[in-house]
């Protein structure tokens, strides 16, 4: 079997032009049971509340700039959305009486004021339920039911759709509206009244009562079978996959007084995807985050050329776009360092269209994960040039492959993926059954999805049961 320190000491002296100590682990990847450990050593965790963690470096970058409308241009600075997340949290528990605990939907676009209404909700005790703001009221009022939530946070363009859910719920709860220049529909609560006002007694916040094991988000999705379910991610899971993007498969620079790398959040944020990798870890390490509400391919190109990115995460419909479109050209990846693909695997052929446009230095890579790990599960540092696989296993996670008897399986084997590690979902809502089939003994999460694990560790899909990303 090859030794991973030597395959990974490869890839970053490539990537990094000389060598450097990698932080993989001095053994391999295979156990004598058949269980893939990360190549990369263990870290530390900190054991802490998602709004205690994300604003931990605040007085690093305060007046850097934290989202920003890549259409309109509204923008807000990292200490403004923690000073209206502290208000919003106040309000919620005040005047809403949102509770430790009490669930909180949020029904938008991309929006720069989405990181406001998540960590307000947090703020005040309650857990974010993310809805996407192209379903059905019949949808709508499944998941308002399935979640008991207690108020909502949407857009005014959403709202008849919420007021129908509610009426099929025969509920009345709390709307607030991101209202920032249409008129405020009527029953509604302003948000933007709501920040603005300096008044608020923040003090009540001091009532809040969360832990790192508490549930902190609660997106819904399909797993291996059926209805969408409650995937509970405590704060522990969530922090637990950001910091696991902070080691050797980092792909951010750090922010600075003189650098901000910046980032196209196009990847729906109602979206595990979009919510964990995209804008929770990036608001954690201080990045800027450009967001697009709707995908238009001559606005797209717009916000290419206005902003020139660092980082890309994508699905594989948006990296055909890139390397297709005529109108996008290589000028427009002149700061690119790395795009992720993830949701679906990504052709060859795709690949490497995108690549000859692309600057010499980008690196790109598939990766694999699911709501239910965080979601972020495999990944590759940068250099790694395997297209066709999405890398290793993550710092603390470990993988197994199991035929139909749940036997393990060796390298280069397909069978069904097995997940196990500090990211992985505490469970599904109130759903002994489903639990009880997607885990086995030991915390070991079932992805039904088939895949293979060579040698060095590195995780090929073969077969994918169901879609990330639909």
């Amino acid at each position: 079997m090859l030794k991973l320190t030597t395959i990974l000491n490869n890839v970053c002296k490539r990537a990094c032009g000389g060598s450097i100590s990698t932080g993989v682990r001095e053994s391999h990847a295979w156990t004598s049971e058949n269980i893939v450990k990360s190549p990369f050593k263990d870290i530390e965790i900190p054991k802490a509340t998602f709004v205690e963690y994300v604003w931990k470096n605040l007085d690093k970058w305060p007046t850097k700039t934290a989202t920003v409308c890549g259409i309109t241009g509204r923008q807000y600075t990292y200490e403004q959305i923690y000073r209206q997340s502290q208000v919003l949290g106040a309000v919620l528990r005040k005047k809403f009486r949102i509770e430790n605990g009490d669930v909180v939907a949020i029904m938008l676009p991309n929006l720069p004021e989405y990181p406001t209404a998540i960590f307000g909700i947090l703020n005040a005790g309650g857990l974010v339920t993310t809805l996407n703001p192209n379903y059905t009221p019949y949808e709508v009022q499944r998941q308002i039911n399935m979640s008991h939530t207690k108020l909502i946070i949407a857009a005014t363009e959403i709202v008849p759709t919420v007021k129908q859910a509610l009426e099929l719920c025969k509920m009345k709860i709390p709307i607030i509206v991101i209202n920032l220049e249409s008129p405020l529909p009527k029953g509604t609560i302003s948000f933007k009244e709501i920040i603005e006002d300096d008044h608020v007694d923040i003090s009540i916040l001091r009532e809040v009562k969360r832990t790192a094991d508490d549930v902190a988000f609660l997106p819904y999705s399909s797993g291996t079978t059926g209805l969408p379910k409650g995937v509970e991610l405590t704060n522990y899971n969530i922090i637990a996959n950001a910091e696991q993007q902070n080691t050797e498969i980092k792909q951010y620079m750090d922010t600075t007084g003189s650098h901000q790398d910046n980032v196209l959040v196009s990847i729906p944020m109602f979206h595990s995807y979009g919510l964990s990798i995209v804008t929770l870890h990036k608001l954690s390490v201080g990045l800027k985050l450009v967001t697009l509400p709707k995908f238009k391919p001559e606005t797209f190109i717009n916000i290419l050329e206005k902003y020139n990115f660092h980082l890309f995460y994508f699905a594989p419909p948006t990296v055909l776009f890139l390397g297709s479109h005529p109108q996008v050209q290589t000028k427009h990846f002149e700061n690119l360092r790395c795009v992720s693909c993830g949701g679906a695997p990504l052709p060859t052929a795709d690949i490497e269209r995108f690549l000859e446009k692309a600057n010499a230095n980008t690196h790109l890579c598939q990766v694999y994960g699911l709501t239910e790990t965080g979601p972020l599960a495999t990944a590759s540092p940068l250099g790694y040039k395997e297209y066709s696989k999405v890398g290793f296993g993550i710092p603390n996670v470990e993988l197994r492959i199991i035929d139909e008897h749940l036997n393990n399986l060796g390298p280069n084997e397909v069978g069904e993926l097995l997940i196990k590690g500090p990211n992985v979902m505490k469970g599904y809502k109130e759903n002994e059954e489903a639990n009880n089939q997607v885990f086995l003994d030991d915390g070991w999460l079932r992805t039904g999805d088939m895949a293979a694990i060579d040698e060095s560790g590195a995780v090929t899909i073969s077969d994918r049961l169901k879609e990330l990303i639909k």
